[in-house]
């Protein structure tokens, strides 16, 4: 047992150098990355991988944990305010006659706040889907479009339509003028 944490000690230790090398923008035939040990320039970046995956499994994990302890902490909140939110309480008048019973809508919107915070907690909530079109709402072609076009595209994006704006952005299909053998209209 002992072996095996001494070999997993001197590889992050290997792994930390090759690291800290590769920050300094060596490449990895230099001498410098070889004497680590490695046995040619493609061992050396293998190991630096699978460094960079330990390191991402490891936040992964801490992340995980985390996520957790986040969501146990909702349902403590969550279970305190839930019956507020949930059970109408009677409503009394001046003088002290109950004559309605209500939620407690401060609870309804604390309890709304919690399964707002525990959804994007965990990913719960569906990315907001965008669409962009081209002049009048159209399609935007870009097959037949130079940088400068893209970049007018872009500028204008937005603006209220206008007939000149329209005319200008507006993309001509190369074959939309040919019969369908191929002869000009």
């Amino acid at each position: 047992m002992a072996q095996g944490r001494l070999v997993e000690a001197e590889t992050a230790a290997r792994r930390a150098k090759l690291l800290a090398l590769r920050r300094q923008g060596i490449r990895y035939d230099d001498p410098r990355i070889m004497n680590l040990g490695y046995a040619n320039p493609g061992a050396a970046r293998k190991d630096l991988t699978r460094a960079l995956q330990h390191h991402h499994d490891e936040e992964a994990a801490e992340a995980k944990v985390y996520r957790q302890q986040e969501n146990e902490r909702l349902d403590a909140l969550l279970e305190a305010v839930w019956d507020k939110a949930t059970t109408p309480s009677p409503v009394f008048n001046k003088e002290g006659e109950e004559v309605a019973k209500e939620i407690d809508l401060k609870a309804v919107d604390t309890v709304l706040k919690l399964i707002d915070r525990r959804a994007k907690l965990n990913g719960l909530d569906m990315p907001a889907a965008f669409e962009v079109s081209g002049p009048g709402g159209g399609a935007v072609r870009l097959d037949h479009v130079s940088l400068d076009e893209l970049n007018k595209l872009i500028t204008t994006a937005g603006e209220p339509d206008s007939d000149d704006a329209d005319e200008e952005l507006r993309y001509v299909d190369e074959d939309e003028d040919e019969d369908d053998d191929g002869s000009p209209a």
